[in-house]
């Protein structure tokens, strides 16, 4: 019976990272004779590290994992119940589990030999934690097929579809993974003409690694920097610009009170023309009375 597509990226995402590619291209070859889905199996991504060693984490310890995952359903429960003391004492455990479970699972990359930055272990704490809060994350972590490290903030809803191996593998759960057993050792000791050399090439790889991690935070504190500067040029011209509109609003108020003053005497003025006005009408009223009068005789 042909093994289903899960079945397949079941095996694939046990593997040791570096065996990824080629068992992945192996396989499409076996499968050759179905073209549509050999090309399927061809399409699984390789996982980035920390999702890796999230997969690895639930092949090998999926205990700690349910115990994350109970964590977080304690948490989505006294959420949904608005219990602000059991979720203050839940998320202080949150936080102190998916770090302890973050370190087990450093260890267990590193018995397979994989090294884990910090930048790395940063990633699977956000997956674990996203899965504590997000229930749809849940779910992909325990699937053991993460393509991609999750987030969540636990508003809305985790978009998990980029991170999953394949679409079916909500609701799917990663077989266990043994242990990957220590070589036999060897009965004859030959000293490895080549130790010297291998060891100056992995020293050399780290030094490397190392140097592009100095790199990055260079180039990130560069750009943070840069946007200090720039915040500040901001901030010095805004502050010019309020200094002018004060001064500004300053003349206007000035302005305003002297304009006041000339009021007030306008409307003083104003009130004795009318008074005159007022004054001369009735003389010439009289007169033109008087006028009147006299010409009648």
């Amino acid at each position: 019976m042909t093994d289903s597509l899960l079945e397949i990226a079941d095996r694939l995402y046990g593997l040791p990272l570096a065996d990824f590619t080629p068992a992945r291209d192996a396989l499409a070859k076996e499968h050759k004779t179905d073209k549509a889905f050999a090309a399927r199996i061809k399409a699984l991504k390789k996982p980035s590290l920390a999702a890796w060693v999230v997969d690895l984490l639930v092949r090998r310890d999926a205990a700690q994992v349910d115990q994350v995952l109970s964590v977080g359903a304690a948490l989505r429960e006294a959420q949904a119940n608005l219990d602000g003391e059991e979720l203050r004492a839940l998320t202080r455990q949150r936080r102190q589990l998916t770090a302890a479970v973050t370190t087990q699972a450093r260890g267990l990359a590193h018995d397979e030999g994989v090294r884990v930055t910090q930048a790395v272990a940063d990633q699977v704490e956000a997956t674990l934690t996203a899965a504590i809060l997000d229930e749809g994350a849940a779910t992909a972590v325990r699937s053991g097929l993460l393509v991609a490290a999750l987030t969540a903030t636990g508003v809305g809803t985790a978009d998990i579809a980029g991170a999953l191996a394949v679409p079916e593998a909500r609701g799917f759960v990663a077989a266990p993974r043994e242990a990957t057993p220590p070589p036999r050792p060897d009965l004859h000791v030959v000293p490895d003409p080549e130790a010297d050399h291998k060891a100056r090439r992995a020293a050399t790889e780290v030094v490397h690694e190392a140097q592009a991690e100095v790199e990055a935070a260079r180039e990130a504190l560069t750009a943070a920097a840069e946007e200090v500067d720039a915040l500040q040029a901001r901030s010095l011209q805004l502050q010019a610009e309020v200094d002018e509109l004060r001064g500004r609003i300053a003349q206007l108020e000035s302005d305003l009170e002297e304009n006041d003053d000339e009021l007030a005497d306008a409307e003083d003025v104003r009130s004795e023309a009318a008074d005159t006005v007022a004054e001369s009408e009735a003389a010439l009223a009289r007169a033109e009375s008087a006028l009147a009068r006299l010409t009648d005789r």
